[in-house]
């Protein structure tokens, strides 16, 4: 458990599904730059049993306020193979959490943490062209614009661009830094 100023970044439980589940499968509450695609308990269950989703490569760690309420997720994933270092994508469950600066102060710490936990240079992250929210996260975090990856995603019925960003190691203050902020 990561502890922030207003967050808490923690790994998930067993016991974290069905409300994990019911909020994930909300789809009134997606904003129009998340993918549509619903996933069952049992599939849930099913990535969980082995590794708890917190493996090598690829991990996720839910957002949560002070109260312990489930506000998100944040998570990393290894890209393409000759890339070096992780992806890394974020949401919040509810529409009334966005724009409150959630994001802001979750995205350093886990970028902070993935860089002393992992041997890797880079983290990049992607965003659908018109999600100019969730560039401003981006940017405030100290991750720089990379360029547009043409039609690279399909959502809704239609390709989207998308901007890539990035995050080197050394452009990245220390874990300890941040939650003392």
């Amino acid at each position: 458990m990561i502890k922030g100023k207003n967050i808490t970044l923690r790994l998930f439980c067993e016991e974290d599904f069905d409300e994990f589940v019911a909020l994930y499968n909300q789809y009134s509450q997606r904003g129009e730059h998340y993918p549509i695609s619903l996933r069952s308990l049992a599939e849930h269950r099913s990535d969980f049993k082995d590794k708890g989703w917190w493996e090598d490569h690829r991990g996720h760690m839910l957002i949560c306020d002070e109260q312990g309420q489930m506000m998100g997720t944040i998570f990393f994933f290894k890209g393409a193979p000759y890339q070096e270092g992780y992806e890394v994508g974020y949401t919040l469950f509810r529409r009334e959490d966005r724009g409150r600066g959630i994001m802001s102060e979750a995205l350093p710490i886990f970028s902070a943490y993935l860089f002393e936990a992992k041997p890797i240079r880079r983290l990049c992250l992607i965003t659908d062209r018109n999600n100019v929210a969730s560039q401003r996260v981006a940017e405030k975090c100290g991750y720089r614009h990379e360029g547009t990856l043409r039609q690279s995603f399909f959502l809704r019925g239609d390709y989207r661009d998308c901007e890539l960003y990035s995050l080197l190691r050394d452009d990245c203050p220390p874990l300890t830094e941040l939650l003392q902020a």
